[in-house]
């Protein structure tokens, strides 16, 4: 399975790899030494806490490598497109409230909501896919179903 993210993404999952390495598991290794050394591991909550750090610090690792590993990296600084596609700007026109909306569309590991990021697999996201400046998508969510009128489509971020 291909990870889509943008370079800015995939560089911030690699730098967040990096620090959990070089910095949080020697931590984590020493807490466990030191936590060792106050005798009786079965009473010890601080073992106990240090090894369960330890193993979200293993699971986070190898979540991280294997989407490093599988990314696919998407070039969106240069690019054109009349269509919706992975890395666009998209201003939407809520149908119902007349309220513009702007969303860029990004990787799963960088949609960050309060700033206007939002994932390709999110019901939005999947809704825009191939769509055209004017088209109206019905985007389902459990709330139902709303209606936006695409507006504009770019690759950088409108203000």
């Amino acid at each position: 399975m291909n990870f889509p993210m943008t370079k800015k993404g995939y560089d911030a999952l690699q730098a967040e790899l990096t620090r959990l390495k070089r910095e949080e598991r020697p931590k984590n290794i020493q807490a466990i030494t030191e936590a060792r050394e106050h005798g009786d591991l079965k009473e010890n909550a601080e073992y106990k806490a240090a090894k369960e750090y330890q193993q979200f610090l293993s699971t986070r690792m190898a979540e991280l490598e294997h989407k490093l590993g599988s990314a696919q990296i998407v070039d969106i600084a240069s690019g054109e497109s009349d269509t919706v596609v992975f890395g666009v700007t998209v201003v939407l026109l809520n149908m119902e409230t007349e309220e513009n909306k702007q969303y860029t569309l990004v990787g799963q590991d960088e949609a960050d909501l309060k700033n206007g990021s939002i994932s390709v697999q999110s019901p939005i996201g999947r809704a825009l896919i191939g769509h055209q400046v004017g088209d109206i998508v019905e985007v389902h969510r459990p709330a139902g179903v709303i209606e936006y009128e695409i507006q504009s489509i770019c690759f950088e971020e409108q203000t």
